[in-house]
Parts: C-alpha cells; sequence; structure tokens
C-alpha cells in the first residue's frame, strides 16, 4: 500500500482527494490535514510516502513549508494547486524546490474523475522515487552556467519530450543553449496553464527565447517552444519553413501534449534534419516516436538511467530500439552540440 497524506485549507478538496484515491486498492489515504503545521506532525506520527499539497494555504505558505520539509524531512510531494496565474507560478517555483509533480485542481480544464485518474499514476510512479535532503539555496548568485558555442547555425529541428522530473532535466539542458541554437520543440508533460508559467520562467533565464508556442509560429534559431497544457503539438512544413500545429485531439498514453504525437511529426516533416531527445518520465510516451524519428534518419538521443527521477519513458524508447545513444543529463547539451 503506497501511504498518503492530503494537505490542503479546503475541506471539500479534502474529502473528494480521499474519496477517489481511496477507490485504488494500492493507495491508502493515512489522514488529511487543513494546514502546514497540522501536517507536520502528522508526517512526524504517519510516516507517509506520498504528499499532496496545495500551495496557497492559511498560517503558513505551501512553498515555505516544502523549502522545510525537503531540508529536514524529504519526500515525493505532489502539488495540486489552483489554475490562477499565481498559482501557477507558485507551483513552478515548487517543481525548482523539490516538488515531483504538479496537477491542477478539479474544475473547468480537469473533471474529478480526469484529475483523480492521473493523480492516482503519479502517486504510483513518485512513490518509488528515492528523494535526497535538498539545502537551501545559497545567498550568494550561482554562476552562470556554462553556455555551448555554436560556429554556425543550422535549419536543423530538436525536439525534446519529458514529464516527471522533465522541468528541472529542461532548465538544465536550455540554459546551456547559445542564442543561436537550433529551433526546439518540447513536450512535458503539465497541465494547462502551468505550461505558460513554466516557458516564462526558463526564458528570464535562458540565452535563447522561450514561450508556449501557438499555431502558425515559426520554428527557427534561438526559439524554444513548448506545447500548451491539455493540447497537442506537431510539426509541420511549408517549403524550407517549419511551423508547429496546436490542437486537440485524444490523449495518447494518457496525456495530452503527447511526445508521441510530437515526435511521430518531426519524423514526418524533418526526418534526417531532426534531432530527437527523450527525458526522464513514467510510462511509455515519446517510445515509439522516438524511433519512427531514428527510422527517418534523425539521431536520437535518450537520458540514462541514473540521472533520471523516473526511468520509464527513455527506457521503454532504449529498449524499443529509439535510441541511438544513451547519455547522462549533464552531457546531453553537448550529444546535442556534436550532431548539429
Amino acid at each position: 500500500m503506497i501511504r498518503v497524506l492530503v494537505v490542503d485549507d479546503s475541506a471539500i478538496v479534502r474529502k473528494i482527494l480521499s474519496q477517489e484515491l481511496s477507490r485504488d486498492p494500492e493507495i491508502q489515504i493515512v489522514d488529511t490535514a487543513p494546514d502546514p503545521y497540522i501536517a507536520r506532525d502528522k508526517i512526524i506520527a504517519l510516516k507517509p510516502d506520498v504528499l499532496t499539497l496545495d500551495i496557497e494555504m492559511p498560517r503558513m505558505d505551501g512553498l515555505t513549508f516544502l523549502r522545510k520539509l525537503m531540508k529536514h524531512y524529504p519526500m515525493p510531494v505532489i502539488i495540486v494547486s489552483s489554475l490562477t496565474p499565481e498559482g501557477s507560478r507558485m507551483a513552478i517555483e515548487a517543481l525548482e524546490i523539490g516538488a515531483m509533480e504538479v496537477m491542477c485542481k478539479p474544475g473547468a480544464a480537469y473533471t474529478v474523475g480526469e484529475m483523480s485518474s492521473e493523480l492516482t499514476r503519479k502517486i504510483k510512479a513518485v512513490s518509488r522515487i528515492k528523494t535526497f535532503k535538498k539545502t537551501e539555496r545559497p545567498t550568494t548568485p550561482s554562476p552562470e552556467p556554462e553556455r555551448l558555442s555554436l560556429a554556425k547555425t543550422t535549419q536543423k529541428v530538436l525536439a525534446i519530450g519529458a514529464s516527471t522530473g522533465g522541468t528541472e532535466a529542461l532548465k538544465e539542458i536550455l540554459v546551456r543553449f547559445p542564442p543561436n541554437a537550433p529551433g526546439t520543440v518540447v513536450v512535458q508533460h503539465m497541465p494547462e496553464h502551468f505550461t505558460r508559467a513554466f516557458a516564462e520562467r526558463l526564458n528570464s533565464i535562458c540565452a535563447v527565447e522561450v514561450r508556449e508556442g501557438q499555431t502558425g509560429d515559426t520554428v527557427s534559431n534561438g526559439k524554444v517552444l513548448i506545447a500548451p497544457g491539455n493540447k497537442h503539438m506537431l510539426l509541420s512544413r511549408n517549403g524550407a519553413i517549419y511551423t508547429i500545429v496546436v490542437e486537440d485531439g485524444p490523449r495518447v498514453h494518457h496525456q495530452r501534449p503527447s511526445v508521441d504525437v510530437l515526435f511521430e511529426s518531426v519524423a514526418r516533416y524533418a526526418g534526417a534534419n531532426a534531432i530527437g531527445v527523450i527525458l526522464t518520465g513514467m510510462g511509455a510516451d515519446g517510445a515509439k516516436g522516438l524511433l519512427e524519428m531514428r527510422q527517418a534518419g534523425a539521431h536520437t538521443i535518450a537520458q540514462d538511467e541514473k540521472t533520471c527521477v523516473v526511468f520509464g519513458m527513455p527506457k521503454e524508447a532504449i529498449q524499443l530500439g529509439g535510441a541511438e545513444r544513451v547519455a547522462p543529463l549533464q552531457n546531453i547539451p553537448r550529444e546535442i552540440a556534436s550532431l548539429i
């Protein structure tokens, strides 16, 4: 049994999450807590395996609590937040602090059933993650990461797919890109609105332009387009110009956006002119698409097991034969540069 503690100031949300998650025979809701102070005592007494945490709460906000938790009692945490712009920004900061996943509360974007089904899958995935003690952020600014240098630009298309743990993995890669890096398209499994906050955060720290993609956007050097949450993003081509299409459609591997949907379109329209990268994440999304990219002549890279938060998506891609190279996260930017 996976022991879960639900922390949320809303009694209704606590009740809904407890009822829905308890339907799965592998999950046990050990208790709920309306604020971090009560949660702290219950964590010590009950020792849950996974925590679901709201970040907009009274007495102590979720971010402050998360920092303390990761310093003194690190454990897998899934943020369950509202879809407000402020809630989205705080959720992205929570991922940087050490939360494993973000989810939005039931509402216009997700029904209770959809949300509980996805949250159940995420709880099962993060319960197997080994968490490590987090340290306080240094008071002095961190040195700027060493950026790669590309002597000349190309028209190659770089496609990246990621899920659990992917926000930090993507950040480690993209902050090292030079301003003339190849046009990049990204699917990071993340709910609607959270992807915009994620893109804005990356744009503030990267030399390349990073933003949420829209239909008609060109894929060009120095630009990174991130698929909007709850929409599929596909590559298209008009002559020598690559563009993207953002559209609805059925979920693939329970996901929308889906890495497979993106990769398969890249294989179709860019072929050997593309590079595919699959990063940490649960499930099999992206494995089939990466194989199609490789069969179309593209170079392909998978993150290795040691540096993955969840070795699910890369493992499936490697076993299927879609990965031409397997590399630790810290080496992937140089692998990309060597292939351009």
